[in-house]
């Protein structure tokens, strides 16, 4: 299959590009840096440098592949993420650019369209499961997200197959988030409100094989999030344990109002089912809970 993918030198990208590469796939990425373009050679990776902000170029670049991918974004770092404007980029991305790229894809003839999405964007649901029919209220500042979706639903309704994956809170060893995260639980506090609220959760890894797995998927909304969500005191709770911290402190939840939007998405208990994706393909995580897989990050974060 040749395969078009748009954000494959992401944390995620990355880890897709050799599952395709090792399956047979013939890969066309955009690479816009001589590093990126080194690191994606050795799979046999061909490097396209285009925008997807430029309809007419990118419609020439995805012509003739038969499926592709978008994992595009330009997520802030966890240090800037409540300064105005931060999260401007990443939704210009989900709003124009997943847009521009379905339309290519359309017209270029791709049979499927894999788009990422941000599961947290499900209203609060205390300690009930939530999987793709539960009601979504996304924030001000991940609104874009209907969008990034709504390029994949267009792309179904031209009889293909359009698929959304609502990925659950990432973690890696080379997430940023997750280095956020162990500063503040070795500084005593838990980054998070509500300790026995639910926290939905996949690693890098875990998220990667899914969007391989996605390209067998007939169109629809799938969550991509481990076995066992767990809630925050739990999740924090062992984050602490493996980097040697006491049990961290969770602030006050009034603190979340003082957190905008991304504050009122943070205080959200969201139990997320991956049942729907499992039953549909044969992926499964390979860290079915949070417990085994934030250790191995860590670890492994700590060989680098």
């Amino acid at each position: 299959m040749k395969i078009f993918i748009a954000g494959g030198t992401g944390v995620v990208g990355t880890r897709v590009v050799p599952l395709l590469a090792s399956a047979g796939h013939s890969i066309s990425a955009i690479v816009r840096t001589p590093e990126s373009r080194a690191a994606l050679s050795r799979y046999g990776t061909r490097p396209v440098d285009v925008s997807l902000f430029d309809a007419d170029r990118l419609r020439q670049a995805v012509s003739g592949h038969d499926a592709v991918i978008n994992l595009a974004t330009a997520v802030p770092p966890a240090s800037q993420a409540l300064l105005p404007g931060a999260w401007r980029a990443n939704a210009r991305l989900r709003r124009i650019g997943a847009a521009n790229l379905a339309a290519a894809a359309r017209s270029g003839g791709a049979t499927c369209f894999v788009q990422e999405s941000f599961a947290p964007i499900y209203e609060d649901a205390g300690d009930k499961w939530i999987d793709e029919r539960s009601p979504i209220r996304p924030a001000r500042y991940n609104q874009a997200v209907v969008d990034a979706e709504r390029a994949a639903d267009t792309f179904t309704s031209s009889g293909r197959a359009g698929v959304v994956l609502r990925f659950a809170f990432f973690y890696g060893p080379d997430s940023d988030f997750l280095h956020q995260m162990i500063a503040n639980v070795r500084r005593g506090w838990a980054p998070g409100f509500r300790p026995d609220a639910y926290i939905s959760s996949v690693s890098h890894d875990d998220a990667a094989s899914a969007v391989a797995a996605a390209l067998d998927l007939p169109a629809g909304i799938y969550n991509v999030t481990d076995d066992e969500p767990v809630t925050k005191r739990e999740f924090f709770g062992t984050l602490a344990a493996a980097v040697g911290a006491p049990e961290p402190r969770f602030p006050p939840s009034w603190v979340s109002h003082l957190l905008g939007s991304l504050g009122e998405t943070l205080a959200r208990s969201q139990r997320m089912s991956n049942r729907k994706l499992r039953t549909a393909t044969a992926w499964s995580p390979k860290y079915p809970s949070v417990r085994e897989g934030l250790v191995d990050s860590i670890a492994k974060r700590r060989r680098t």
